[in-house]
């Protein structure tokens, strides 16, 4: 596992196939919950971001996606690989 090597094409392309799947279905498929904490945030519409690390990672030629217990989703890890990608992150609303 590297998340070093994901690149914002790969970020890209795994939010291509969640806007294909919807929420529900692409959280399924990569074995991951909604987000508690932290939200990618792309023209206004918003991705549960450490799934969307996690397929990114299988966007990757000869890698596979990444499972919910393979890395963390906090802010030192999946929101700072996106944020270093040049992607917003934003904190989820409590309600």
């Amino acid at each position: 596992m590297a998340l070093y090597e994901i690149t914002r094409a790969a970020v890209l392309q795994a939010v291509a196939e969640y806007d294909r799947l919807g929420r529900d279905a692409f959280l399924h498929r990569y074995g991951f919950g909604p987000s508690r904490s932290y939200l990618l945030e792309i023209d206004g519409k918003v991705y549960d971001s450490k799934a969307i690390v996690g397929a990114a990672h299988g966007c990757l030629p000869g890698r596979d996606p990444l499972g919910s217990d393979e890395f963390s989703g906090g802010k030192d890890c999946a929101v700072k690989l996106l944020r270093g990608l040049g992607f917003d992150v934003v904190v989820r609303a409590r309600n």
